[in-house]
Parts: C-alpha cells; sequence; structure tokens
C-alpha cells in the first residue's frame, strides 16, 4: 500500500509507494525537496520526521551526529515509510516548467584549465531547449548505465549550450575517460548521453537578502551559473563569495571571480589556500575557508548561504554558521559534491 507524506510549514503532499524513499517520490510528484547525492553520501536531504514510522537504512547513523538523530532527523533519499508520516522541510517547494529529460549531447570543446580540472562545452540538440534552474546539475550516463553528476557551470542559453567542469578522480571510470587515461579517450565532437536537470541548489529569487556564496575546488561550477544568472535578470544583491582550495591552482578561474569583483555592484571575492607551498608565493588568506567566514561574519542572522563542495566542508560550515554566526539553518542552502569512493565508504 501507499503511505502519504505531510511537509510541513508548507502542507505540500505526495503518496510513497511500496519500496521507495521518500525524495524519490517527491521528486515523482513534481515537489523538490533539499537533495544532492541522492546516495545517502551526504546531508544535504536531511529533514525532520514529526510523525509517523519508517526504515531509515544505515545511512543516517553514519553521516548525521547523534543530536540529529535523538531529535528525529534522518535522510530522505534512504527513509522509507511504514506508514503515513508528516515531515519537516522549510525549502519544500513546487517544480513549475522544470522537467527531467534524457539528451543526446555533443563535446564541443575540451579546455583543461588546470592540470586536474577539465571544462566541457556540450551541446544539446538546439530544437529541445532544456529548461533548468541555474545552479542545477546534470547527470552523464555512460555506456554500461553508471551515472557521474556535475554541476551545469551556465545558467540556461539560447544556444542551448552547457558547460561542466570536471576534477579528475584518479581511477574514475568516467574522468579517466575525459582525461585520456583509457580507450577511447573522450575527443571533441564526441557524443555523450545525459539527463537533466537534478538538484535543489538554485536562488531563491523571492528574497532579497544579501548572500554567501561558498565553493571549494569544482564546487564554484554552480556558483558561476548562479553569479551569471543574477547578471543576465539583472538581480542586485550583496554577494561575498569565498572560494578556497588546498593551492592557489584549485582557485582555477580566480581571474572571472577577480572580474565580477570589479564589474558587480556589492560584490566581493575572498580566496583562500589551505596548503600553500613556498614556491606558489601565496600571499593571501589561508585556513579552511568556511573558517575565513566565520572570521569575517560573527553576525549572519539577515543573510542566506549557498555552499557547494566537498560534504565536510558543507556539512561544518552549516554548522559553525548557525551555531557560531547565528544563521537561520532554513536559508543554508547546499549541493555535497560526492564521488563515488564517497558513497562506497
Amino acid at each position: 500500500m501507499s503511505y502519504k507524506i505531510t511537509v510541513e510549514p508548507s502542507g505540500l503532499s505526495f503518496e510513497v509507494k511500496p519500496g521507495q524513499n521518500i525524495l524519490d517520490a517527491a521528486l515523482e510528484a513534481e515537489i523538490v525537496l533539499p537533495y544532492s547525492c541522492r546516495g545517502g553520501g551526504c546531508s544535504t536531504c536531511k529533514g525532520k520526521v514529526l510523525e509517523g514510522e519508517f526504515e531509515a537504512g544505515e545511512a543516517p547513523q553514519h553521516i548525521l551526529e547523534q543530536a540529529d538523530l535523538d531529535q528525529g532527523y534522518t535522510l530522505m533519499c534512504q527513509a522509507q515509510p511504514k506508514s503515513d508520516m508528516r515531515i519537516e522541510s522549510p525549502q519544500a517547494r513546487l517544480t513549475t516548467d522544470i522537467q527531467v529529460r534524457k539528451l543526446p549531447a555533443r563535446v564541443m570543446e575540451m579546455e583543461r584549465i588546470n592540470d586536474d580540472v577539465m571544462r566541457l562545452t556540450l551541446q544539446l540538440p538546439p530544437g529541445q531547449p532544456l529548461m533548468y534552474y541555474a545552479g542545477q546539475y546534470m547527470e552523464v550516463i555512460m555506456k554500461d548505465g553508471r551515472r557521474r553528476s556535475y554541476s551545469m557551470a551556465n545558467p540556461p542559453q539560447e544556444n542551448n549550450q552547457i558547460e561542466l567542469h570536471i576534477r579528475h578522480m584518479p581511477g574514475g571510470a568516467f574522468t579517466d575517460h575525459v582525461f585520456g587515461l583509457t580507450e577511447p579517450a573522450m575527443k571533441e565532437r564526441g557524443m555523450l548521453r545525459a539527463e537533466a536537470p537534478f538538484g535543489s541548489f538554485f536562488l531563491r529569487e523571492e528574497s532579497t537578502k544579501p548572500l554567501i556564496f561558498l565553493a571549494s575546488g569544482t564546487g564554484f561550477a554552480p556558483i558561476k551559473a548562479l553569479v551569471e544568472h543574477m547578471q543576465q535578470k539583472n538581480i542586485q544583491r550583496e554577494i561575498r563569495f569565498y572560494w578556497g582550495g588546498r593551492r592557489p591552482k584549485d582557485i582555477y578561474m580566480m581571474e572571472l571571480a577577480q572580474q565580477w569583483e570589479k564589474e558587480i555592484p556589492n560584490f566581493t571575492f575572498v580566496p583562500v589556500v589551505s596548503n600553500a607551498l613556498a614556491e606558489d608565493n601565496w600571499t593571501g588568506r589561508t585556513g579552511f575557508v568556511h573558517h575565513a567566514v566565520v572570521e569575517d561574519m560573527n553576525d549572519l542572522s539577515g543573510w542566506e548561504v549557498y555552499a557547494c563542495g566537498a560534504p565536510i566542508m558543507v556539512e561544518s560550515a552549516q554548522k559553525d554558521f548557525v551555531e557560531k554566526c547565528g544563521l537561520d539553518a532554513a536559508v543554508f542552502y547546499a549541493d555535497a559534491f560526492t564521488s563515488e569512493a564517497d558513497l562506497a565508504s
């Protein structure tokens, strides 16, 4: 039998079929709950169960803190109802004209923008414009059916082209192909299969609050899409963008971010490096990128945060921003990048 899930405080509701998890059922009903990896490898889909019985799976015990578990939080991508339920998810919203579709994509350009990041430009069928929110991600479908997720680094464009920033993961089935370490190597003019859009990481345009954009590594990709979307739509809000990497080369499009700081009113860019070497001659901020935000912003009560990158960075930032800086947890929007290795562990 199916079970009814009611989402508070919105009052949205949907049915979950036997064997289905709450997140998948919500998306099927065109209701967007916060989510990222969909595999139990991050805490983006964390939500509070107010009423009802469910099977939680093993992932919450490894991902969530005991205090969260004690308060009734679980991972919606893992939870399977055993009764009707009420859950709390302040960010829940209905989708509009966004439809998930499978599309062919031609590789138009491959640009290696540092030693382990490739920028791909993909051409989708011109007659089938892909509608999506800037900040969402695409799943590349490999020949054996396995999937890899990458944020789209540009807002929708009239030419229906998509930009991806792909970091090489040694031994990665797809990234070894992209970087020419397996045969056949990816080449320009080659074809891919993809499905999009996915994710709940997009700008809440109904708000006028100032913004903290926080990225580590290729977490820059969806931030880039958000900034370019705001430029296109002439959305003017104060932005403080913190981008962290182990070494300066990891902040691989620093010149673009510096250009934004010059051109966009009320835009501040703060690059942060955690493991600079003497040869890097780095004279900027050092340490963990979210610590730089805490150092600069002791009061985030009137701000919104969009954080993207490694799960440990995203989770640490949310905890510190809420507990130390007074951020409202409901306006911490996140996309945690999880690799297959992350999910396996």
